[in-house]
Parts: C-alpha cells; sequence; structure tokens
C-alpha cells in the first residue's frame, strides 16, 4: 500500500466522521495525518513503527491505524464508519466543494442517498429551502455534479447529445464530400450510452481528422478511439465509401438485432452497398428505423409489413405533469402555462405534488383549491389554451392516494405515483401499485418504477401484472421523459400497447426549460415501437379532457 493510498484512507475517516458529528479534534488529527503522510516520501512500509510514529502530525493512535492498513488492507475504525453510511453518501465525498456538512443536510432533509439522486432533487429545486443553501448554491452544485456524473464512463442519452452532434458536424465540415453518420448505441437512441459512435466513409479518415485537431490519443483497435473535449469516449469507424451503407446498418444493430436478419440473409449478401435503404431492400424488409434496431421483434414486424409509424415530437399536443412554485417547481403557474402556449402546446396538465411530499412542498387541501381558482382565471385570459386541474399524488404505503374523496373528485385528472418507502419486495410494490391503479380517481400511473437511471435501480415490480391491472381499470401510463427516468422503461411498451393501454409522454416539468425535455420520452417510445395514436397527450384539448373524463 503506497503512502498516498495509506493518506486516502485517513481523508476518507475524517470526511464520514465529520458527516457524522464526531469529535472535531479527531478529525483535524485525522485530516492533518492525511495532509503529511501524502507528501512523505519515504514509504511507510519501510519503516518500523517507532518511526511512523515519529512524523510529524502521526503520533501512537494514528501509527498503530497504519499499521493495521500495512498488515490486513484495512482500518477498523474506517469500516465502523463506513458500514454505517450509504454507499451512494460516501460517494458524495468524492464532489470537489460539496463538503461533508452539506452532505449530512440533503441526506437528513430529503432523504437523498445517491449523486443520481441529490442531481435529480437539484433539477426539481428542492435544495433551496435547505439550511445553507440557496438558488445559487444549488445551481453551483448542479454543475459539480454534471460533470461529475459525465466522468463516470456512462451516460444519459440527453448528457451528451448536443456534444455528440456537435462532433460529428465538425467532421462534416472537414470532409465535406465524405459519408459520416453516427452509428451504434448512439444511432439507436439509446437512453444509455457508453460511447460515441460514428462511421466515415474514408479509409484515412482518422489521420486526417488528427491533422484538423478534431480527435487526439488516437489507438487503432479496429476503430480508432479518442475523446471529446469532456472526456466522453468517442470511437471512429472508417470504410470505403462504396461500403459505406452496409457497414452503418451492421454497426447500428444491436447484437440481436443482427442475428434475426443474417438468419435470414447472410451478411456476404448486402456486405458492399453504399446506401443503407439498399441494404433493406437486399433483405426483403421495408426500412427500420435506428430505435426500432434493439430487439429482434422488429425484424419480425417487418417481415410482417406491420411496422409502427412512430410517434415524433410535433405529434405532441398538451404538456402534461408539470410543478409549479405552489409545489417544487422553478416557476409560477402563469409563467408555465403561457410557456407551453407559446410552445406551440394545446393544453398544460397541471400537477404539483400532494400533501404527503413534504419534502416538495405538497398542496395542503385549502392550496389545491387556491390553485385551482387561480387555473379558472387563467383559462379564461389565456383559452383557448387550457390547464387542467391535476395533482401527483403519492400513493401511500398502502395503495391509497393522498387525498379525502371530497379533494379527489374536484381534479380534473390524477397522476398516481410513488415517492416515499422505495425499498419494498417484488410482491409489496406490486400489490401497492394495483390498489392505486384500482382506485377509481386514478387517471395515470406515473414513473411506474421509480428508477434514476444511472444512480437508483427502480423498486422491482411485476411489470405484466401492473400493466394488465392499468388495462383492466382504463388507466393510462406514464412514459416519464425525464431523461434519468425514462420510466415505463420502453422495453415494455410493446406489452403494455398489446394491451390496449394509451401512454403518456410527460416530462415532469419542475421548470419551463424541463417541458423540452419531451423529446427524451418520444425517443423512448419510439424505441418501444409506439405511434401517436397510441399517446395520450397526442390528442387536442378537447379529446384529452374526454379521455380523462371521469364514467
Amino acid at each position: 500500500m503506497t503512502n498516498k493510498e495509506i493518506a486516502q484512507h485517513f481523508r476518507q475517516l475524517g470526511q464520514l466522521m465529520e458527516l457524522h458529528g464526531e469529535n472535531p479534534f479527531k478529525i483535524r488529527s485525522y485530516q492533518s495525518a492525511y495532509r503529511n503522510l501524502r507528501a512523505y516520501e519515504q514509504p511507510l512500509a519501510e519503516l518500523s513503527a517507532e518511526e511512523i510514529s515519529s512524523i510529524k502530525g502521526v503520533g501512537k493512535a494514528i501509527s498503530g491505524k497504519i499499521q493495521e492498513l500495512l498488515e490486513a488492507g484495512q482500518m477498523a475504525t474506517l469500516e465502523k464508519y463506513r458500514d454505517k453510511t450509504p454507499a451512494g453518501i460516501q460517494e458524495m465525498l468524492n464532489i470537489k466543494g460539496f463538503g461533508p456538512k452539506k452532505i449530512m443536510t440533503v441526506w437528513e432533509g430529503l432523504g437523498v442517498e445517491s449523486v443520481g439522486e441529490l442531481l435529480y432533487a437539484v433539477n426539481e429545486n428542492r435544495l433551496v429551502e435547505l439550511k445553507g443553501f440557496g438558488a445559487k448554491t444549488q445551481e453551483e452544485l448542479r454543475k459539480k455534479l454534471e460533470y461529475y456524473q459525465k466522468s463516470r464512463n456512462r451516460y444519459h442519452y440527453a448528457a451528451i447529445e448536443a456534444e455528440a452532434q456537435n462532433l460529428l458536424d465538425a467532421i462534416k465540415t472537414v470532409l465535406p464530400e465524405v459519408p459520416v453518420d453516427f452509428c451504434g448505441a448512439i444511432r439507436r437512441k439509446a437512453v444509455v450510452i457508453d460511447e460515441i459512435e460514428i462511421l466515415v466513409g474514408q479509409p484515412d479518415a482518422a489521420e486526417t481528422l488528427v491533422d484538423k485537431d478534431l480527435l487526439k490519443g488516437l489507438k487503432a483497435t479496429g476503430a480508432a478511439q479518442t475523446t471529446t473535449e469532456a472526456e466522453v469516449p468517442v470511437k471512429i469507424y472508417t470504410c470505403d465509401p462504396e461500403s459505406f451503407g452496409s457497414r452503418l446498418f451492421e454497426l447500428t444493430a444491436s447484437d440481436a438485432f443482427l442475428e434475426a436478419v443474417t438468419e435470414q440473409v447472410p451478411a456476404e449478401a448486402w456486405g458492399s452497398e453504399a446506401e443503407e435503404p439498399a441494404v433493406f431492400n437486399i433483405l426483403k424488409l421495408p426500412y427500420i428505423e435506428p430505435e426500432l434496431r434493439e430487439q429482434a421483434w422488429a425484424v419480425d414486424l417487418a417481415h410482417n409489413n406491420n411496422l409502427p409509424d412512430l410517434i415524433t415530437e410535433a405529434d405532441i399536443k398538451g404538456i402534461v405533469h408539470a410543478h409549479t412554485t405552489y409545489s417544487d417547481g422553478a416557476n409560477t403557474l402563469r409563467e408555465m402555462a403561457e410557456y407551453a402556449k407559446a410552445q406551440g402546446f394545446a393544453y398544460l396538465g397541471l400537477t404539483d405534488h400532494s400533501k404527503s411530499a413534504f419534502y416538495a412542498n405538497g398542496l395542503k387541501p385549502e392550496r389545491v383549491f387556491e390553485q385551482m381558482e387561480e387555473v379558472d382565471a387563467l383559462n379564461q385570459e389565456l383559452a383557448p389554451f387550457r390547464i387542467f386541474k391535476g395533482i401527483e399524488s403519492d400513493i401511500l404505503n398502502d395503495g391509497s392516494l393522498d387525498y379525502e374523496e371530497e379533494v379527489l373528485k374536484a381534479f380534473d385528472f390524477i397522476i398516481a405515483s410513488v415517492h416515499s418507502n422505495l425499498r419494498m419486495d417484488e410482491d409489496k410494490a406490486t400489490k401497492r401499485l394495483i390498489t392505486a391503479i384500482e382506485n377509481p380517481y386514478t387517471t395515470m400511473l406515473g414513473h411506474p418504477t421509480g428508477r434514476l437511471l444511472l444512480s437508483r435501480p427502480g423498486y422491482p415490480i411485476d411489470h405484466q401484472k401492473v400493466l394488465d391491472a392499468c388495462a383492466a381499470n382504463g388507466v393510462s401510463v406514464e412514459i416519464n421523459a425525464h431523461p434519468y427516468r425514462l420510466d415505463l422503461d420502453w422495453t415494455w411498451v410493446p406489452y403494455a400497447l398489446e394491451k390496449g393501454i394509451m401512454l403518456s409522454i410527460n416530462p415532469d416539468a419542475h421548470s419551463t426549460s424541463g417541458m423540452h425535455d419531451i423529446r427524451y420520452g418520444v425517443l423512448a417510445g419510439r424505441k418501444g415501437g409506439l405511434s401517436a395514436a397510441e399517446c395520450l397527450n397526442t390528442l387536442d384539448a378537447e379529446g384529452f379532457a374526454a379521455a380523462i373524463a371521469k364514467s
């Protein structure tokens, strides 16, 4: 164990002790040991216990802990604090400028236990009410968290989409006569990707791009590997322009999709086509959109001429699932409504948090009716644009909704979502959701598993039972379009559609800018084969009102 590795153990011990409010004197001694040990040149492993204890800032007690590390590879005191601190909280200690006191504040105040949950809370404007936080501090933390997330080698599609597009455009500018396109997971619009993959139809393109300072650090391993300026991995494939279409088809397809295709027609038959549509002609298949090339079922649909007409952003007529300053949103009701209208949407489905969501300033009944009065006034002013009176009702532990019946019946629609007690087993979580689905006031099931991509797995549910219950009770299901959620997962979209369930692509917007997350929900819906006719908020305001009307 090197001196720096030993020092790092004392650094973490000091941080964890500060996190738990331990003796400041001991904390300072461990912090001092960290600074002195990491700068000490002679290897500690070569010193006696007496020699170690004589090092400035060490002493007998710390020397004993160093001996533990050298002999056993761990330190009992540190392990004690690690055991009582969630792994996600420990990980937060790696975020520069976000110290133990602030970590403890969000842990105790919001119940946040992972970096992803913290970033989601920041994006929902939840930190501004905590002691020691304000809008500026929250925004600075958001930037730090996003940087940290990017450094962990897996990426939300939304996090690198713009950077990837900039790189693609730059390559096209340098090589204007050369065919260039995304391939791999990024072309399939996967919700999480590991790298940016680009195909260039010129064999020596990598060298050209290096000469133009677009790429750096190339390694030849079947493709040129490099990174963007923000250190996102990039893989550049090259080929002859005459085979660009065939290579693009091959590199875009998932293994499962490619296997299903080659069972019918071997790759040799379409191995040298300049344009990708020509490959589909050889395969005797209609063109399959890249988003659908993730699983084999799309090939079966294509063979049966049954490919869906995939939904587009332009098909979305209304913003459903939006929060305002009544709960934890960053913009007022008026601002959210006026912005939605200015973006060309016909309606806003208002869904602030319900009363049990104390962490999000959930609405007590009197505030619900106060908000409804403002909605009535704005509807008169903004007509024909319409605001629908909704709520995102917490699903309580027993599956009930979060208001008495006289309040529930006042809403135009209700999104029922789980926000608390996420550590359920599959049976309990499934029963809890089904109970809420069977409530006659539930219009829509929100983010069914509560997952946060790359940060928090969803609680386990029996998707088939939950979706069957939605179908039986006429409850629609949300595809939460926030790029950290995208829940319902796209892999369950085909089953939901088979059951006749209407899906709704909802941005879960906590600000005006959050409405634009609709894009990522649309991309997820497309991966599952969703068409406009099967999406609730592609209806106009009158159609949406009819669809959510209580029987």
